[in-house]
């Protein structure tokens, strides 16, 4: 490498889960391997602005806030006095969580501009949020997954507590389409907590989903890779027996909720088996330079995907670093790896044509 490349990193954001991004990139920020790299930091505050920090702690709100700046070879954001700005930006790492960061709003806005970026480009990331789309592409691949109903907008009134029941069982899960981290997620084992459920997930997003409640071992398995993706050996969470799923609380407020065990105590078939799922589930869903993928294991050894993050966590409880440092992978080796895989793909795309002219 010629030069230290200058990562932006962005995050923030105006998702309900914006104070775990704060807490992501704290810690990709300390890892970043500066023989390498030299980090940029961009805030975004709850409201949808963006600034320009000096110090990973400081308040959002009190740095310069900027612009995006056009017509550059590589773009640039320049505070909105024109004093400063973030100077020429080799790659943007987005530690974003959930909404208008995950979804492909922001990849979009990158890749319009030019500027390459970490993690999976707009299908991947809009497809893989969206949690009823990416549950028909697993079940029309072929990939096991929970039995689920829509529940978007005005149908919602349309279908009843005991057609769900019917479809689903008791008890079943009640839970916004294109959130994270638990958020607006119920279990529902009554016509009472049904509506209680709606109203709660109705805060967050429009869109809605009931799934099957799946009783088994939750495990979860990184994926790092484009052409030829790997798959870690799977990990475990174990929640405790005082709350009913793994919840927000759990994962993120209560020190003692939850039991980590990298690597899964698991038969070294269904090992095999749910990394194969993985993969499968990650080029499905188009998914590009990283993610992890959320599995159910049933007592009878039937493996469900549940879902796949495209920008998984990266705090210190968070399991995706974890499952790469059981195979020899440090913190600061994984940004490393991650960020090279985003240039590199950014790299050959440009070598696609771009002009046509017919025949």
């Amino acid at each position: 490498m010629a030069g230290k490349l200058q990562v932006g990193l962005l995050f923030g954001g105006k998702s309900v889960e914006h104070e775990i991004s704060l807490r992501s990139a704290r810690n990709v920020y300390q890892h970043l391997d500066r023989s390498y790299f030299n980090p940029v930091l961009i805030g975004i505050t709850k409201k949808g602005n963006w600034h320009l920090l000096e110090d990973i702690d400081q308040s959002i709100d009190s740095a310069p806030p900027l612009n995006l700046s056009l017509g550059h070879s590589r773009h640039t954001f320049p505070t909105v006095d024109q004093q400063g700005g973030t100077g020429l930006l080799d790659v943007i790492f987005p530690v974003l969580h959930g909404t208008d960061g995950e979804d492909g709003s922001i990849q979009g806005m990158l890749q319009s501009v030019n500027i390459p970026f970490a993690g999976s480009g707009v299908l991947g990331s809009s497809v893989a949020m969206d949690k009823l789309i990416s549950k028909q592409l697993l079940k029309d691949a072929g990939i096991p997954t929970s039995k689920f109903i829509d529940l978007t907008g005005q149908d919602i009134s349309k279908v009843s507590y005991e057609q769900i029941e019917n479809i689903l069982g008791l008890p079943f899960m009640v839970k916004p389409i294109s959130l994270g981290s638990s958020v607006g997620i119920s279990k529902v084992s009554s016509e009472q907590e049904y509506l209680k459920a709606i109203e709660e997930s109705l805060q967050y997003d429009q869109g809605l989903l009931a799934e099957q409640y799946i009783s088994g071992r939750e495990l979860e398995c990184a994926i790092l890779g484009n052409t030829v993706p790997r798959a870690s050996d799977p990990g475990e969470i174990i929640v405790s027996s005082k709350y009913e799923f793994y919840t927000y609380d759990a994962k993120y407020k209560d020190p003692h909720a939850v039991e980590i065990k990298v690597p899964a105590v698991l038969d070294h078939l269904i090992v095999e088996q749910i990394k194969d799922l993985s993969l499968r589930a990650y080029k499905v869903l188009r998914c590009e330079d990283f993610a992890r993928v959320d599995l159910f294991l049933k007592d009878n050894q039937t493996i469900y995907i549940n879902e796949i993050n495209t920008i998984p966590g990266f705090t210190n409880s968070s399991m995706f670093p974890s499952l790469w440092a059981q195979h020899g992978i440090s913190y600061s080796e994984l940004i490393t790896k991650i960020l090279h895989l985003a240039t590199e793909r950014f790299e050959s795309k440009k070598q696609l044509t771009r002009d046509y002219s017919g025949n």
